[in-house]
């Protein structure tokens, strides 16, 4: 069963990368020939046809979350999560609910093709596919809060040049989010949507703490709050931005030195169960043959 889904899913992820991949080449080829051939009527290729078939399958995805009763409240929490992975489109929520009711179907489709005839295999399939896309979400917002709290240090840093060369804070912000777009993209993300907000007419203070609110990352609710404060009582901002990233270094720092101090303690259980009854049997075992021919000759 366990093999079966993972080849199921490394087939799929396959398959997946080389649309991606054929997707964006034809789009490019797409548009270097509008601009020479204007007039050019576009030929309906067979990636053309992918391309189609996949906006296909994910309307139809879209259309497979109404068959879930939901809530509003558990609505609202789903479109939280799904911020915080990065994923803001109106269609992001429907596609999700969508993957909840195409995945457990999926998975009771390999155990029917694996000839599975017990009926718990199949509750199985139902519980462990509707929560699959909640555990994948989950790691999804890991991994983006990691690379905002790892790209941090190196925004603030941006920030201190940017403000120190003259600049004020919204303009810092968005030149930052400007040079990190390559280096740091999740960070960089996030202040781009802070310079949007401040460019509607949110006030500095609330696009930052909408930032914490949506990141939930401890560094970040500990710069907004920074931020505001220097702001109320009229400190150094450039001052108080490198404070904090030295802060956030010197965190990292710790943090991995606390890892490496904790090797010893888990290198313990791969000593004792596999590498000492390997010593021990190179050891020990020519004398115990030698013991035991020893024994055997005197009993003869």
């Amino acid at each position: 069963m366990g093999l079966i889904i993972l080849t199921f899913s490394a087939i799929f992820l396959l398959i997946a990368s080389v649309g991606l991949l054929m997707f964006y080449r034809e789009a490019m080829l797409a548009r270097i020939t509008a601009v020479i051939h204007p007039d050019a009527k576009p030929k309906k290729s067979l990636l053309g046809s992918i391309q189609q078939t996949g906006v296909s399958l994910g309307g139809i995805v879209e259309r497979l979350e109404g068959v879930l009763p939901k809530s509003q409240a558990e609505v609202s929490v789903v479109q939280q999560r799904l911020i915080r992975a990065g994923y803001r489109s109106d269609s992001a929520i429907k596609i999700f609910y969508g993957v909840k009711i195409l995945v457990p179907l999926i998975l009771c489709l390999l155990v029917a093709v694996g000839r599975g005839s017990s009926f718990f295999l199949y509750i199985a399939a139902l519980g462990l596919g509707f929560l699959l896309p909640d555990f994948g979400l989950g790691k999804l917002i890991a991994k983006r809060q990691k690379r905002i709290r790892l790209g941090l240090p190196d925004a603030l840093d941006m920030l201190v040049i940017c403000v120190e060369a003259g600049l004020g804070v919204d303009q810092a912000t968005a030149r930052t989010a400007q040079e990190l777009r390559s280096a740091q993209p999740a960070v960089s993300d996030e202040l781009g949507i802070i310079v949007l907000e401040q460019h509607a007419g949110r006030p500095r203070s609330e696009a930052w703490k909408n930032f914490a609110e949506r990141s939930d990352v401890d560094s970040v609710r500990n710069l907004v709050t920074i931020l505001v404060q220097s702001e109320q009582f009229g400190t150094s901002i450039a001052k108080t931005l490198r404070v904090h990233s030295d802060t956030l270094r010197s965190q990292r720092r710790q943090k991995v030195e606390e890892q490496a101090a904790k090797t010893t303690i888990k290198l313990i259980f791969p000593l004792v169960f596999f590498i000492f009854p390997s010593l021990f049997l190179v050891t020990l075992g020519p004398a115990i043959i030698i013991i035991t021919h020893s024994f055997t000759q005197l009993n003869k």
